[in-house]
């Protein structure tokens, strides 16, 4: 059975994902049994219908295009993060995040959604993306879930506080479709989670409106300031979290039980970072030491990574 990672992120760690699955192409023997990338989820900047972190700058038709063909070309999707949860009815039109979705409309690329205005427009007009359901609805009522897992859904992502809950993953219906969040930050049960994710929704939406104005007609954006310390831990840090689901725990647990979707955070850590991430869930052990060597060491070479 293939183990089916969905990584961060095709802008802020482009040079990183490539490296690693130009790694799992030339050096098999390093990885797991069944590990593939099954998608690298991310938004351009600076794309209004993004959440879950922010996202800042202005990516040209160069490099989305650019982008996407790296990826695409392995076989590995985009997965675009839309999950703002406060898209209204004017932000529909917006042009950046469409050109991107027609410039990426070719079947293989996809969407994540949180918005029940956005999810339907997308289906509207853009009906070859397979669509997933974003961990940031923060479903935690069990009928509830399995009411969002009967629906028109690729991916179910769900809720962290549910990862070490076996007795409920046992009954859960369609585990074919649920992808579950292996390295959480967050607090187990946060209460601030969803304020979290309404302030990075509302800082995005003056992001993108900044770099939509002309230049000379732009004029300093104050952001909200979001503390929240645990955004900035590692992987040895969130380990000891009973959220956390080791990679023993993906082999010797969760996929005897039938899940096989397994989702990676980090689209705003730094690459090394990340990097040790993945030695920690996807290397064999004897191998980790000389894969560090060869990610680390590629990263600091100065390589165009795509065309």
């Amino acid at each position: 059975m293939d183990i089916n990672f969905h990584i961060p992120d095709f802008i802020n760690h482009c040079k990183l994902n490539l490296l690693l699955i130009s790694m799992m192409e030339k050096m098999p023997e390093f990885f797991r049994d069944g590990v593939k990338i099954a998608s690298v989820f991310g938004a351009f900047p600076p794309s209004l219908w993004n959440g879950g972190r922010n996202t800042v700058g202005m990516a040209d038709d160069e490099v989305i295009a650019g982008v996407i063909k790296a990826f695409n070309s392995k076989g590995v999707p985009l997965r675009f993060t839309f999950t703002n949860p406060l898209i209204e009815k004017k932000h529909l039109g917006d042009p950046f995040c469409n050109k991107v979705m027609r410039m990426a409309n070719n079947g293989l690329n996809e969407v994540i959604v949180f918005s029940p205005l956005l999810e339907e427009y997308i289906r509207q007009n853009y009906p070859n993306y397979k669509i997933t359901s974003s961990t940031c609805k923060e479903i935690r009522n069990a009928d509830e879930l399995n009411a969002e897992l009967e629906k028109d859904y690729h991916y179910v992502v769900l809720d962290y506080n549910w990862n070490n809950n076996f007795e409920f993953l046992e009954t859960l219906q369609h585990k074919e479709k649920c992808e579950l969040l292996i390295n959480a930050c967050c607090t187990p049960n946060c209460q601030r989670r969803g304020e979290h994710y309404r302030s990075i929704g509302e800082s995005q939406i003056k992001i993108a409106e900044y770099y939509n104005t002309p230049k000379a007609l732009r004029k300093e954006t104050k952001l909200e300031d979001f503390q929240c310390p645990s955004m900035l831990r590692h992987i040895y840090e969130i380990n000891d979290l009973p959220t956390h689901i080791s990679p023993d725990a993906i082999y010797e647990k969760y996929v005897p039980m039938g899940y096989n979707q397994f989702k990676i955070e980090g689209r705003t850590i730094p690459d090394i970072s990340l990097a040790e991430t993945y030695i920690y869930y996807m290397i064999k052990p004897e191998f980790k030491d000389r894969a560090r060597l060869e990610l680390i060491g590629s990263l600091t070479k100065k390589i165009k990574y795509y065309n």
